[in-house]
């Protein structure tokens, strides 16, 4: 008996065939991933269709431009800041609300928008500050802002302390670090920001 001595080539996985709302999530966590490893001078479209396991065709039909797609990628992954904790004092609620702020800096989302705010130029920055605004500063300012309203109410507040420039303190502390000193916050680094800080600018006077 002859047989043949070719064999069938191996079978292969069938490609996946995502449309819509699935194949764009797959998207916008390739280019989350994209940022948060090489950084916006690395991502690339082709780099974030790899990674999605799709064409770049089906990338650039959707965003036109690198800058279109981080933008989207970065609200989409943004973790939402909705509940101010309520632990009882305004030491604890500022110092519960700086290490929800820190651990989402430390997340996936966190690191590409890092990455954003280190690596774009000016230009680049402009398009992405309604992002980081939107996204980061106005939620932890709102947080901010009930949890002192809230020491105003238990006296343990001054009651002029309620203003924008208060509120401004500590996400400013936070991003200076950051971006222009190139450091993390450690719990001992917030517990000092919010005891040297943050407590004599809220103490009523003669507290």
């Amino acid at each position: 008996m002859v047989t043949s001595r070719w064999t069938a080539a191996p079978t292969r996985p069938a490609s996946l065939r995502r449309r819509g709302a699935v194949l764009e999530r797959a998207i916008l966590d390739a280019a989350l991933e994209q940022l948060s490893t090489v950084g916006w001078n690395g991502l690339t479209m082709e780099g974030v269709a790899a990674g999605a396991q799709t064409g770049k065709a089906a990338v650039y039909r959707r965003w036109p431009s690198k800058e279109d797609l981080v933008a989207d990628a970065l609200q989409a992954g943004l973790p939402s800041f909705d509940v101010a904790p309520d632990l009882g004092s305004v030491r604890e609620d500022l110092l519960a609300l700086c290490r929800q702020a820190r651990d989402a800096m430390f997340s996936r989302p966190g690191f590409a928008l890092r990455s954003v705010i280190h690596e774009c130029d000016q230009t680049q920055a402009e398009r992405f500050r309604g992002v980081i605004f939107g996204g980061v500063v106005e939620p932890t300012v709102r947080l901010l802002a009930e949890v002192i309203s809230r020491g105003i109410e238990r006296g343990e507040v001054r009651s002029d302390a309620a203003d924008s420039y208060v509120f401004d303190a500590i996400p400013a502390m936070m991003m200076y670090r950051s971006k222009m000193c190139g450091s993390e916050w450690s719990d001992q680094d917030l517990e000092e920001m919010i005891e040297r800080l943050m407590l004599p600018l809220l103490r009523p006077s003669g507290g």
